[in-house]
């Protein structure tokens, strides 16, 4: 079996990019049976996550971005201990790829909603380059770690803080992403807007879940934009959601538009209902910036192409659910961190 390193290690993902963008019978198969264990893992939405990671395994963009840091084939790796999410296709696939291509060992609790993607990925990555066969481990109970990555919700995450404070550690909470709308956006950039809310049924932390908007925005234009999109309603958790919180809002006389297949209302909270948008006005693109800043700790990116300056990650239109290798969740850079173990 041959020794690792990063030299060898880039073709490697490079060649497993090329295997998600051209997929082989078994991955096709297990794309199509997913939802057998996950009714929210469509294949549309499996391939999504497969051909957006795939985009990113370049081996020029590997390159350019492992050249940042200050990385070493002759480390001892250690062993970190990454808690993965399960809420979207694939979504903790980058603290893998960060852990495996620094050369570390990667203790893998994977999410009961999706663990039969990330196995297959690392055993094709195996059998393009053996090295790797000794670089991770599924287990069902993290133990004799010396780091962690741990992603879940706000209430888990205080488990994790007081379970992990001992060791280095990344602990990520709920996130959700906002659109600012100036009111001059075309038809064309509010549909791809329609990517950044109902990809993967608004279930990813890159969603969006909230618009700000100016006084007297017009929503009609802004439905008009998005009814291809309506066919989401036929999933039927998507629609009992729909069914649930519509009925709620009719229940309580609750203000709000609908135009079949999503709901939106105006409210100052930053986490929405599933098939539901909240929104908020702003009386101008200062105070938009500055109630952005406020509650950057809650949020994961902007998607608008109004000037603002603020430390959230901002996106153009339709560009939310697909993030660069660069593109950290929360903003804290991973690889920096293991870099320094």
């Amino acid at each position: 079996m041959s020794k690792f390193s990063i030299k060898s290690a880039i073709p490697a993902f490079s060649k497993l990019g090329l295997y998600l963008l051209n997929p082989d019978e078994e991955l096709t198969n297990i794309i199509s049976a997913e939802h057998h264990y996950n009714s929210w893992f469509t294949a549309e939405n499996i391939s999504k996550a497969i051909k957006a990671i795939g985009k990113t395994l370049d081996e020029e963009n590997l390159k350019a971005w492992v050249d940042q840091y200050k990385l070493d084939d002759n480390i001892t790796p250690k062993k970190v201990g990454l808690i993965l999410a399960g809420n979207i296709p694939l979504v903790g696939f980058h603290d893998v790829l960060c852990v495996l291509i620094t050369g570390n060992h990667a203790l893998i609790k994977a999410s009961t909603q999706d663990s039969h993607l990330i196995k297959h990925l690392l055993n094709m990555l195996v059998s393009i380059e053996s090295s790797f066969a000794n670089q991770f481990s599924f287990v069902e109970r993290l133990t004799d770690f010396d780091a962690v990555i741990a992603t879940g919700s706000n209430n888990t995450s205080r488990y994790f803080e007081y379970y992990f404070s001992k060791v280095p550690h990344i602990i990520r909470k709920n996130r959700n992403s906002l659109a600012l709308l100036t009111g001059n956006e075309t038809e064309a950039q509010l549909h791809e807007l329609g990517h950044d809310i109902f990809d993967y049924y608004g279930l990813g932390c890159r969603n969006v879940s909230k618009l700000l908007v100016p006084k007297d925005y017009n929503f009609t234009f802004f439905f008009e934009s998005i009814q291809s999109y309506h066919t989401i309603i036929d999933h039927h958790k998507y629609n009992n959601n729909y069914d649930y919180n519509k009925s709620i809002y009719l229940v309580n006389g609750d203000k709000h538009l609908d135009n079949s297949f999503l709901l939106v209302k105006e409210d100052e909270r930053w986490v929405s209902p599933l098939a539901v948008l909240y929104y908020e006005y702003y009386e101008d693109l200062n105070s938009a910036q500055q109630t952005i800043i406020a509650e950057q700790d809650k949020l994961q990116c902007v998607v608008t192409t109004a000037p603002i300056n603020v430390k959230t990650q901002v996106v153009n239109f339709g560009k939310s659910q697909q993030p660069g290798l660069v593109d950290y969740a929360d903003g804290i850079d991973t690889m920096k961190f293991l870099a320094e173990l």
